[in-house]
């Protein structure tokens, strides 16, 4: 099944929030992105549908398998390209937000691409 922009995003803040080792909750999707309870519920409800999240009967998001791989892609790719855009002189901040955008658009070949340049300049 393929996903949207949004939904890619939505499965990122859940990995980030997991990271932290606490469960996650439709509540911490909402303070982390700052989007209104509603909105959330709504996409937790689309990524529950699609097979990207399973949700369990005290509210607690965990990623299944597919949504974890679109995850960590998304993570690494904002991480990666977040990194090399500070290297290159770029503001956190800037490099931040130009990250997410180009996170969801950038093609598989030209990542690889760039995930193999910076791992030649580390």
């Amino acid at each position: 099944m393929n996903i949207q922009e949004s939904g890619e995003m939505y499965l990122e803040t859940i990995y980030v929030l997991g990271k932290s080792g606490k469960p996650v909750r439709s509540i911490d999707i909402c303070q982390e992105m700052g989007y209104s309870k509603p909105s959330v519920s709504r996409a937790v409800g689309l990524l529950k549908n699609g097979g990207f999240i399973n949700v369990d009967g005290g509210g607690y998001i965990t990623l299944t398998a597919s949504g974890l791989e679109i995850a960590f892609r998304m993570y690494e790719r904002h991480t990666l390209i977040s990194e090399l855009l500070i290297r290159l002189g770029v503001s956190e901040e800037v490099a931040r937000v130009d990250a997410c955008k180009i996170e969801h658009d950038i093609s598989e070949e030209s990542f690889a691409a760039i995930k193999a340049f910076t791992e030649r300049r580390n």
